[in-house]
């Protein structure tokens, strides 16, 4: 089932974890608290995948490290663990349905926006009852708060392009829906 707040569009170092940043965080309407349990799911998983690109621990380390921090508990564990081992599972199969769509390999890509990126295409992938704009949406408001200035413009790019090989039927009907009779 769809968790209400998903329907809503809108070195290796463990120090050089991404944090979100203040500004970027107020900008794209994020609260410190009352953030959903899946997005919350969303930020750890973003940070865990972020260590495995930079420094290649393995999941259980990752999220040992994770669990270290004041408020690990409070987030859609189910989610986190799909998000965060199976995208480290499916890294290569995520960067096959990525590389059509980008403009460079993905290991050069940002690590931030690659994460983002393999988040977006894990869910249009396997969390089908999370509307495909929704998929679209939370990677594009993972990248304002925690990537480069206009980091959030290229995985929109890319994931709207991904969508439409992953769920062509219903990005077909969003847009039949959209023109003018």
């Amino acid at each position: 089932m769809t968790d209400p707040q998903d329907t809503q569009d809108s070195s290796g170092a463990p120090a050089a974890q991404p944090t979100a940043k203040p500004a970027a965080a107020k900008k794209a309407g994020r609260k410190p608290q009352g953030t959903s349990t899946r997005r919350r799911s969303r930020e750890l998983a973003l940070q865990g995948l972020y260590q495995w690109l930079i420094g290649g621990a393995e999941g259980a380390e990752i999220e040992a490290h994770l669990a270290e921090h004041d408020g690990f508990d409070k987030f859609d564990r189910m989610h986190f663990d799909a998000l965060l081992h199976g995208g480290i599972a499916e890294a290569a199969a995520l960067d096959a349905a990525l590389a059509k769509h980008v403009d460079r390999r993905t290991k050069d890509l940002s690590p931030i926006e690659h994460a983002c990126l393999m988040i977006g295409a894990y869910e249009l992938t396997h969390c089908i009852d999370i509307p495909y704009r929704v998929v679209i949406n939370e990677a594009v408001e993972l990248a304002k708060a925690f990537g480069g200035t206009d980091g959030h413009k290229y995985v929109n790019g890319v994931l709207d392009k991904v969508a439409g090989d992953l769920r062509p039927v219903e990005v077909a009907a969003r847009n039949a829906a959209r023109q003018p009779k």
